[in-house]
């Protein structure tokens, strides 16, 4: 095997799921803790779709962690973060957001293609933060009703009273329109059977010769 083809095959990536953003380790980590600084002090920030992918599965740990107020959880997240008003905020208002969601708490939201570069445009936000959609999501549960599979029930107008009462209502119409139908069928007169007379036979030429004779 050539050096060219055993270089080739070792930079193939096989099974790698880090994108690295072609940067060094250091870069990355202090690229990722500004972004997710900038994410928990605004809510939502504006950024190239793989840098956001890979800024959600570096913030969601963090604020996991933060469910359990601890100096030692604190420590852990400040080591990653080193931003004390994003320490206080992630702590206060965002765990307490996040208190019933177990996992899933950035949304992204894509915005087409970056003038320039042609780069993919995302939105990364805190979902349990926008108030528009959370309105939205509450008014239309309010207003979807709900379906079950349980048996028709009986309406106003089926029931045994209101029944034998319209019985009642229209009982004396169908007996008149019966009377009705009676005294026309007895007024008309049955037709006369007319009684066809029959027909003599007409005697044949030669009969008539010999009547004749």
């Amino acid at each position: 095997m050539s050096l060219t083809a055993t270089y080739d095959f070792k930079t193939m990536r096989h099974g790698k799921k880090v994108n690295h953003l072609s940067r060094t380790k250091s870069h990355r980590d202090a690229l990722l803790s500004n972004m997710a600084n900038s994410l928990i002090k605004s809510k939502r920030i504006s950024t190239t779709l793989a840098k956001a992918k890979e800024l959600r599965k570096y913030v969601e740990p963090l604020i996991t962690k933060a469910k359990l107020d601890t100096t030692h959880s604190r420590r852990v997240i400040f080591s990653y973060l080193q931003d004390k008003e994003s320490i206080k905020s992630l702590f206060g208002e965002i765990a307490e957001k996040v208190a019933e969601r177990n996992g899933g708490y950035t949304r992204i939201i894509k915005l087409g293609s970056r003038q320039g570069d042609n780069a993919e445009v995302a939105l990364i936000e805190l979902v349990d933060f926008n108030e528009v959609l959370l309105t939205a999501a509450t008014e239309e549960s309010a207003t979807k009703t709900k379906r079950s599979r349980r048996g028709k029930t009986t309406k106003k107008s089926d029931t045994p009273e209101v029944a034998a009462v319209a019985a009642a209502e229209v009982e004396p119409a169908v007996v008149e329109a019966e009377a009705t139908v009676v005294e026309e069928v007895v007024a008309e007169p049955a037709p006369a059977a007319e009684e066809a007379a029959p027909e003599e036979p007409k005697a044949s030429d030669e009969e008539s010769t010999e009547e004749a004779k």
